[in-house]
């Protein structure tokens, strides 16, 4: 039997809200930031700190602008120090001295993922505020994948460890 075509198909039911925030600098492009915004919504996650005045393109979002809560900060750095006190566990995906390989890292649920800047990666003032730096294995050229790319990667590997929410 063949399968038949389901057209957004509704979202799977979550048993609690996601616990995940992500954090993005200043993005060069606004092209990734929308991207990682509706990535952020398919994944069921409500809440983003940005920072700048990068433009969210609607086209690309899509509805997860309704659905996505974006805090705008100056800088993340001033406001990892603030999350940090209200014990979300803070993680940066960046290729450093002591990452972790993501296929092996234990997320814990209450986490702020902070993404890096496109060119810069994640800066050292903000890895100075890190508990832990996961990093995704690249097995060719060129050295990193994509900020949207490695973002969807993380992002499902939290998901994956926490199906339900």
């Amino acid at each position: 039997m063949q399968p038949n075509h389901v057209r957004h198909k509704p979202p799977t039911e979550l048993t609690r809200d996601r616990e995940l925030i992500l954090a993005c600098p200043q993005f060069r492009s606004g092209v990734n930031l929308s991207r990682i915004v509706r990535l952020a919504g398919c994944a069921g996650i409500r809440k983003m700190t940005v920072c700048g005045n990068t433009k969210i393109d609607p086209k690309i979002a899509r509805d997860a602008i309704g659905f996505v809560a974006i805090e705008r900060h100056r800088t993340l750095a001033n406001w990892l120090k603030k999350i940090r006190s209200e014990s979300f566990h803070v993680v940066a995906l960046e290729q450093a001295d002591r990452s972790q390989n993501l296929f092996e890292y234990r997320f814990q649920r209450n986490t702020v993922l902070v993404i890096g800047h496109e060119r810069q990666g994640v800066s050292a003032a903000e890895l100075s505020l890190v508990d832990d730096v996961i990093e995704i294995p690249v097995y060719g050229q060129p050295f990193s994948y994509n900020v949207v790319t490695a973002t969807t990667m993380a992002v499902y590997e939290y998901c994956r460890q926490f199906p339900t929410g």
